[in-house]
């Protein structure tokens, strides 16, 4: 009979109902698949050790269950070099598979770290399967009829976040559960004995405790609440008919703030008190033995002094009124006729500024003045005693001369003038029709 030895067994992915035969080469029928010498096994045959037989190879590998419970496995190739590629299938979502492993066919939400509900939520995840997504639950630990799926509930609300109190007041929340509302105390700064629950408090505010009038006015708070804000009311003590509410009145009126004496001209109000008027004094800042109370004062500024027109030319200042700016006029010394009101004139003119003579030559204006046109000389830059006077110069350029078409061409440059560029024809020495 054949024995089989407890330590000999198929290789991995092998399967038979016995691996080794003694005799020939022959597979048992009840194996699939084709036969391998594996020269390390043997069986016992009657009590003798036989060392190298065949072994049968399986080729389904869904034989050993790799898949597991709750999984279907199926091999496409049942060929034995073809291994690992059985695909598991979820029973529960055969959508849901995996090659060469276990398919992930459950997923429990909540065992995500950190929690998707918080420290002081409990997670529940209803459905584990891999494709239900999105629908855990949330409870409140501290109030478990507060719920929320995926997401974390709203176990906490600080009512003071939304500014119930409003300005000067200081809000405190001692429940700031979701259910405990209304139930937060506003406090007063101004007075912290003064408070509210739920809503806000009502705090005195004297508006004149901090001045706002200044030292020459009385200040008067009519309404001390702190929602009363800005009726303080401001009276001068020279004139207690001048008042202002919210503000502090104008006790005294300077004149001089509104410039009424102009460029120029230095103002002084000797006595700045709201019911005086027309009592400052303009003064000339170039002449101040010249001033006027209550109006400008009449200045003298000759504008030529400062030689605003150049030393080539002459400056006049008709009117020299400060008032009358700009007036003063420039006249050529060169030439009397050319002249300008307001700013220097213009009494030369260099026409090689315009670049009549064009790429490739020197511009000259020998007498660059406004009247003189035509003059000046174009010279060229590759020929100097090539030049013309009021217009371009006829210049040469021979191309061939910088050897452009190298040692075996010759170079014929059939139009010399400086403006034809580029028209040289280079023709091979060895052979005439491969010019080019």
């Amino acid at each position: 009979r054949i024995q089989k030895d407890s330590n000999v067994q198929c290789f991995r992915a092998w399967s038979g109902t016995n691996p080794f035969l003694p005799g020939d080469d022959i597979c048992p029928k009840a194996c699939k698949g084709t036969c391998a010498f594996k020269r390390q096994l043997g069986v016992y045959d009657r009590d003798v050790f036989i060392p190298s037989r065949q072994v049968c190879s399986a080729g389904d590998e869904c034989a050993t269950n790799p898949c597991g419970t709750g999984q279907t496995c199926k091999d496409p190739n049942a060929a034995p070099s073809s291994l690992n590629d059985y695909v598991c299938s979820c029973d529960a979502d055969p959508s849901i598979k995996a090659t060469g492993a276990a398919a992930t066919c459950t997923m429990d939400e909540c065992t995500a770290n950190p929690s998707p509900c918080g420290a002081d939520q409990d997670c529940n995840d209803p459905d584990t399967s891999y494709g239900s997504q999105h629908d855990f639950v949330c409870t409140c630990k501290s109030d478990s009829s507060i719920t929320k799926v995926d997401g974390p509930a709203l176990c906490s609300k600080d009512e003071c976040a939304a500014g119930p109190c409003g300005t000067g007041q200081s809000c405190n929340d001692p429940k700031p559960t979701a259910k405990d509302i209304k139930d937060y105390t506003c406090t007063c700064d101004n007075d912290p004995a003064t408070k509210a629950t739920g809503a806000k408090a009502t705090c005195e505010l004297d508006e004149c405790s901090t001045s706002p009038c200044g030292s020459d006015q009385d200040c008067n708070d009519p309404d001390t609440k702190y929602s009363a804000h800005n009726d303080f009311e401001c009276i001068c003590k020279a004139d207690p008919s001048v008042k202002k509410i919210g503000a502090a009145a104008t006790c005294s009126k300077d004149e001089c703030a509104s410039k009424p004496c102009g460029t120029g001209q230095t103002c002084n109000d000797p006595s700045p008190a709201i019911h005086t008027v027309k009592d400052y004094i303009c003064t000339c800042d170039n002449d101040p033995a010249t001033k006027a109370t209550g109006a400008k004062a009449t200045c003298v500024l000759d504008e030529c002094t400062s030689n605003p027109c150049g030393a080539d030319q002459d400056c006049n200042d008709p009117d020299t009124k400060y008032s009358a700016h700009l007036d003063f006029e420039c006249s050529c010394k060169a030439d009397a006729t050319i002249k300008k009101i307001g700013t220097a004139a213009t009494c030369s003119k260099d026409e090689c500024a315009s670049k009549p003579c064009g790429t490739g030559q020197t511009c000259n204006d020998p007498s660059p003045t406004i009247h003189t046109v035509k003059d000046y000389t174009c010279t060229c830059d590759s020929d100097p005693a090539t030049k013309a006077t009021g217009a371009k110069a006829i210049c040469v350029l021979d191309e061939c001369t910088s050897n452009p078409c190298g040692a075996d061409q010759d170079c014929n440059d059939p139009d010399t003038k400086y403006s034809s560029q580029l028209d040289y024809e280079c023709s091979c020495k060895a052979d005439a029709t491969c010019a080019s």
